[in-house]
């Protein structure tokens, strides 16, 4: 996968389901094309195939349950996101948190269908747990930084430094997330050794999401390339 990765989160935002969600997976792509990055998508399941049935960027699946094929009514099967046309998945999003145990087993499912593990984690103490599993991503997101505007990588710049160096030496790449809002925050979580972040309210909500897009593909632009 291209790197570094701006990675977009609809979350269950009422801005980026149906019609919406398409129309902001198209301004995603449009902004990756003009500005030569890499920029995903992350958005409801009931959304992923008319998404990826319309653009060519890169699509993940809000998560995926610890299950295989069987009697499991409401859960999330990988297979049927991986048949939706998603080339990857968020694990253990803060606001969908599972066990160590789930963890394991559902990037063990990921990796057998060929999907891309995101495996979100609200602690840096959290990465040698992880790293034994060798999801592709490992993404640094502190739940109370979520949404406020205050950027992780500008309230906790060490803790960040030492999660991407910890991810890096293990033969992973790390992401964050949690408050990012601007080009300026991207650019000093890249500085800081990520090779990307997580992104929702700061574009999904946005006024003008264009121009939120804008500042963060800049900044991915002229960072460091992994």
């Amino acid at each position: 996968m291209k790197l570094p990765l701006l990675l977009v989160n609809f979350k269950a935002y009422s801005e980026a389901i149906g019609d919406d969600a398409l129309k902001m997976a198209k301004l995603c792509e449009v902004i990756a094309e003009e500005y030569g990055v890499n920029i995903g998508v992350v958005p409801q399941d009931v959304d992923i195939y008319r998404i990826t049935s319309k653009v060519s960027i890169p699509v993940f699946a809000q998560g995926i349950d610890p299950i295989e094929p069987g009697a499991h009514t409401g859960h999330k099967l990988g297979e049927a996101i991986k048949e939706a046309g998603a080339i990857g998945t968020l694990i253990n999003h803060s606001e969908n948190r599972l066990t160590l145990e789930e963890i394991g087993k559902c990037i063990k499912i990921a990796k057998r269908l060929g999907l891309i593990s995101v495996c979100c984690i609200p602690d840096e103490s959290m990465v040698e747990k992880i790293v034994v599993f060798k999801p592709e991503f490992v993404a640094y997101e502190e739940p109370e930084l979520i949404g406020t505007g205050r950027a992780i990588s500008k309230v906790r710049p060490e803790s960040v430094r030492r999660f991407a160096e910890k991810v890096t030496e293990s033969g992973m790449w790390p992401l964050c997330g949690a408050g990012i809002s601007s080009g300026e925050d991207v650019r000093v979580a890249i500085e800081l050794g990520a090779v990307g972040v997580i992104v929702a309210s700061a574009i999904v909500r946005s006024k003008d999401p264009r121009a939120v897009l804008e500042g963060m593909a800049g900044a991915l632009k002229n960072s460091r390339k992994v």
